[in-house]
């Protein structure tokens, strides 16, 4: 089957490419009765959108977000509900000789390889354009479980390079992702950040890096064992975005330094209510929600389209040097923040809506 779609109650199927007409998106299962305006969807495509920054893409497409159906009068009708956003600032020239080159670790050769033909033009639908789409349907998630649930959803670059930040989770807001152009809560690890990415920048290059993913209040209960853990489904998502070479749910990797009398999270009665005084799980233990923070993260690798020359072949195998020309991000981690909440915010609203069908998990503990 296509792999354009995703999720099984709450779906959304996404078409759409680089330089094409439109990117857009059809969401199947919202229920009814949701409040939401282009304007509730746009906030998070400003946040995603080229152009916003020195450290992004020049492109300048505004993605101005259009419903054509499933609202009715400010609310969802429980129909399908597709958006569009047409492309504007489009120069597919700019592709031409990438045309009969494959890019080193791009998608350039394995779409060959497996269509026959590619769509040179910006990538085609291997671009990070397509995530607009996911970004617009995540938005509508987001604000229906934060209406219902009073669920919030917040990513932030934790990494670029060797620079980390180490604040705590606790002390996360959006408005100190939002305060610097690189979407990190500590301004002085911030600059850092920006600094590097415009050496990068200058010398042509590309720099990697970690996001992290906050999602506060969901309940416990959600997750569908035992193909469909709950952290399973995460993990689809998030390797599922262009660039993304990792993922870890709570104490990750690091957790193999760890012995299990240290790394359990001990149980605790909270004014009735059952929660633990650690959380090295993550806010996930056998596939399902405890009731805690779930946390994240997500490394995304360094872009692979560069100015600087690099060996590859063209498309008869011959032997050719590369410098790439366009408009490319030096990091994508400033702009992939809103992508990270976005496809949590699209797990968790299926998951809810599949538990619903079995029992309010409210109503378990």
């Amino acid at each position: 089957m296509p792999g354009n779609s995703f999720g099984q109650l709450f779906r959304i199927t996404t078409f759409g490419e680089s330089h094409g007409g439109a990117v857009g998106v059809v969401i199947d299962g919202c229920p009814p009765g949701l409040t939401i305006s282009e304007a509730d969807i746009q906030k998070d495509l400003d946040r995603r959108k080229p152009g916003q920054s020195n450290i992004t893409t020049p492109r300048k497409e505004e993605d101005i977000i259009s419903i054509l159906s499933g609202v009715f009068e400010g609310q969802t009708t429980g129909t399908p509900i597709a958006m569009l956003a047409h492309n504007k600032d489009q120069r597919p020239e700019d592709y031409d000789a990438l045309s009969k080159v494959f890019r080193p670790s791009h998608a350039d050769f394995t779409y060959t390889a497996k269509y026959g033909l590619r769509d040179f033009r910006g990538s085609g639908r291997a671009s990070a354009r397509e995530t607009l789409a996911r970004v617009a349907a995540g938005a509508v998630a987001k604000k229906y479980l934060k209406e219902k649930l009073g669920m919030e959803f917040l990513a932030f670059t934790e990494q670029v390079g060797d620079i980390k930040s180490v604040i705590g989770d606790n002390d996360v807001t959006l408005e100190k992702i939002e305060a610097n152009i690189v979407r990190c809560p500590e301004p002085a690890v911030a600059e850092k950040m920006i600094a590097l990415i415009n050496s990068v920048r200058e010398a042509k290059d590309s720099v990697g890096g970690v996001i992290r993913g906050l999602i506060r209040n969901a309940p416990a209960g959600l997750g569908e064992p035992v193909f469909d853990k709950l952290h399973a489904d995460l993990a689809k998502a998030m390797v599922s975005i262009n660039a993304v070479k990792g993922f870890e749910i709570g104490s990750g990797f690091d957790g193999v330094n760890m012995r299990g009398s240290k790394h359990n999270d001990p149980f605790i009665n909270r004014a009735g209510k059952i929660g633990t005084t650690t959380n090295y799980s993550g806010g996930i233990q056998g596939g399902i929600s405890n009731g805690e923070d779930i946390v994240f993260r997500v490394a995304f690798k360094p872009v692979s389209t560069i100015g600087i020359e690099q060996s590859t072949v063209d498309i008869k195998g011959e032997p050719a040097a590369l410098s790439a020309v366009g408009r490319h991000d030096p990091c994508v981690l400033p702009r992939a923040v809103p992508i990270v909440e976005a496809m949590a915010a699209l797990v968790i609203m299926d998951h809810y809506l599949r538990n619903r069908g079995q029992v309010d998990p409210k109503e378990n503990i």
